[in-house]
Order: C-alpha cells, then structure tokens, then sequence
C-alpha cells in the first residue's frame, strides 16, 4: 500500500507545489483528521472518499486495507478501492508528519507500507519563527495523547528551553500548574494558539502566574524559556533535616550517606522502573527521581498519614512524577502494564520480608536487584539481616557482599543487595 502524506498548517487556503496538487487531483481516498477536513475539503475530488482519523486507530488502519484490497486472480482493485493511483491514501497530517506525526503511525502500523512525504512546518518551528527564537538547542516534549514523565524528566534536568505540544487535557493552564506546584519558577511560557491561519493566529508570552488563569484557543503549542543560560544541577544528597518528617522523627528516614549509597547498590543509572516499598518520607524516591529522572518510580507505604508527607517533599524539591500507593504492599495490587521492576528498595517490612520478596519476585525483572538496609543495633528482638538471610535462602536468592556503614554514633548499618 502507497501513502502519500501533506503536512498543512491551520491556514485556511494553504498553498502547494505542483507535485502535491497533482497527487491531490488524483487521489480518490483521502484521510486525516475533522480539522483537516475543513481546510482542504474544498480542494478534493468530487468523487473523493474521506477517512476520518479517530481513536481507536487499528479500526481506521483497517478501512485503509478494506478500502485498497485487490482482487484475487486479477489485476483490478477491489470495487471499494477509492485510491486514483491504485492502492493509494492521500493523508492529511499537521505540519511534519514525523515530527510526532502521522507517518511515524503508519510506519509502525504497516512497516512495509511505501510512504511519500510532503512535510510543513511543525507547530513548535512556527512558533519559534513567530518568536525570533533560534530553536536548535530546544528539548521536544510531546505531551498529546501522552502522560507526564518527559516533561517531569525536561524539568528535573533544568533544561533552559523547552517545546511542548500540548492537548486538551495537558493544556497551557494546567503544564503552568504543575510547574507551579513542583517549584520550577523561573520560566516564561510564550504559547502559539492556531499557528498558520492569518485571522486566528496568536502568540502570547505570560509568566507561569499569568497562564494559569489564562483561556487558551485550541489547538496550541508552548515553548517555555528559562532564565538561566545553564542548566543548574540538581542537590546531590538532600539532608535529612530538609525533609518533612513523620510526626518530626529523625529516625524515620534513611540518611542522606545511606541513602546514596542505596542508589548505587540499585545500579540506577541503567535502571528503568524503580519500586520503593516502605517509603515512609519518600527521601529514596525523591532522591532517585532528582538524580535519574529517566526512572519509572512506584512509591508503596501502608501508613496513611505517609501521602501527605511525600506528596509535601516532593514539592519541595521538584520531584513531579512519583507514583504512590497507600495499603498493605501484601494486600495492594500491583501496577499493570509493561513496565516489570528492575530495581526495587524495601525500606520498611513489618516481619514480613520473605512475602514481601517472593510478591516482588513475581514481576520482577530477569536482571533485577533488590536492596534493604539493616540496622545491626543490640537489644533488637528480630535481626533484619537474619530475616533477609532467610529470605534469600528460602526463595534461592543470590546475594551480594553487603556494604557496611557507620555513621558518628549511630549502630552500623549493613545495605543488603540480592538477585535471582
């Protein structure tokens, strides 16, 4: 099957060169979204077919096929083959159809498909161009149609100039939001709204203060500048005084020396998803999202009154995306989907170690690790070390030589590493 793929902008007479005119003239099956629809209905065929471009797509890639089926044993297409040049879809995408486009679906739908592209400018070049702003060291994020973590990742690694592309629900009002909330402050937020269309164009520069409260027409795109000229680094190693503390316990959460150490006993830098069972303050999950920000982490505590605590640190130190769970991990079901844990840290186990593990080991992945931190202090009826022995004896485990740490006055505290 033939694509031939037109980017457009949201101009309402877009102009062509002769090659895509010709295509258009020839083409009998069309396709693209609503909007696109509006702007070139006029150009087609009278004869012409429209697809439109819905969720769920498998259903539109299926009237593709259905619709440009040959006959069998003969050389004409089927009777419902709209495409002039046979077996052909003349599609309509927004700006470059690679560029989170269009075309890179077709590809992976139909990898043997042949492709002919004419692109346009993409919303995030015309925006820039609006804004005599050079773009080549911009970071892309695309958040349409997807959920947070680039743009958490984009953030954490304090990139100074930013591109997103945006939809309903991860509108302009609500990226300015969130950047609100985790502390990101010091960037300028200039949205392109109906990039292209001579009437309806508008491109506005707001603080975050100011976009919040701000009605944004759809569809638009942001880029987002940052004061600095270089990307800060993140705190390596947040003190523990820093945290806000369960009912003010300074025992209730992993030292910052120890709990450095834990992130290089999980091997996070080539790590992807990241479980933290026992969260309590959330510091390991905080600190992991500061310095990995391409980790995947799920935060499990069973006290209810722990929500709070880490959703209030993670604020504080502009961690966004740490996804957290409230139960007993025993009774708590697990996350779905494809992303298997390859590193987990147990931080609290009530007595529970061996069920915890063996629970961990049902979707842990094939060359994942697990870590806990045990206190070696006198007077300490059950022995967590003991425990984790037993554990990893029961459930043939392979351990790794633990690392032992003292700190000032404190017992020693063994970080505890085991695989399958």
């Amino acid at each position: 099957m033939k694509f031939i793929v037109i980017g457009i902008t949201d101009h309402p007479k877009p102009f062509f060169p002769p090659e895509v005119v010709d295509a258009i003239r020839q083409g009998k099956l069309f396709s693209g979204g609503r909007r696109h629809h509006e702007i070139v209905g006029s150009l087609l065929p009278d004869d012409a077919e429209w697809i439109d471009i819905t969720t769920p797509l498998d259903a539109v890639f299926e009237q593709y096929k259905t619709r440009t089926l040959p006959v069998e044993g003969g050389e004409k297409t089927h009777p419902r083959n709209r495409g002039g040049r046979e077996g052909s879809v003349v599609v309509f995408a927004s700006g470059d159809p690679l560029f989170y486009g269009f075309a890179n679906t077709i590809r992976r739908k139909m990898p043997d498909a042949e492709i002919v592209l004419y692109p346009a400018f993409n919303s995030l070049q015309m925006l820039a161009h609006g804004l005599l702003l050079p773009y080549h060291d911009m970071r892309i994020v695309s958040l349409t149609g997807r959920p947070w973590p680039d743009f958490d990742r984009a953030l954490i690694e304090r990139a100074v100039k930013i591109g997103v592309l945006t939809d309903r629900e991860h509108s302009p009002s609500a990226i300015a939001r969130r950047m609100l909330d985790y502390g990101y402050k010091d960037y300028t937020m200039h949205v392109g709204e109906h990039l292209g269309h001579p009437e309806r164009e508008r491109i506005t520069t707001l603080t975050l203060e100011e976009a919040v409260q701000h009605a944004f027409n759809y569809p638009n795109c942001l880029i987002l500048t940052s004061s600095a000229t270089i990307a800060p680094a993140p705190p390596f190693g947040i003190p523990e005084r820093d945290f806000a503390l369960l009912d003010g316990r300074g025992k209730m959460i992993t030292k910052m020396p120890v709990r450095l150490l834990t992130l290089q006993a999980l091997d996070l830098p080539r790590r992807h998803v990241l479980w933290d069972i026992g969260f309590c303050t959330g510091s390991v999950s905080i600190e992991a999202r500061l310095q990995f920000p391409h980790l995947h982490i799920e935060a499990f505590e069973i006290r209810p009154e722990c929500e709070a605590i880490i959703h209030e640190n993670a604020r504080r130190f502009g961690a966004p995306g740490i996804n957290v769970h409230i139960g007993d991990f025993l009774k708590t079901p697990l996350p779905s989907g494809e992303r298997l844990p390859d590193a987990v840290f147990i931080g609290g186990h009530g007595g529970e170690l061996k069920e915890i593990m063996a629970k961990v080991l049902t979707v842990l992945a094939d060359d994942g690790v697990i870590v806990m931190n045990s206190v070696k202090a006198p007077k300490v009826l059950t022995d967590s070390h003991q425990l984790w022995d037993e554990a990893c004896r029961e459930l043939h485990l392979t351990q790794d030589n633990p690392t032992r740490i003292i700190l000032n006055d404190n017992h020693p505290i063994e970080i505890l590493r085991c695989r399958r």
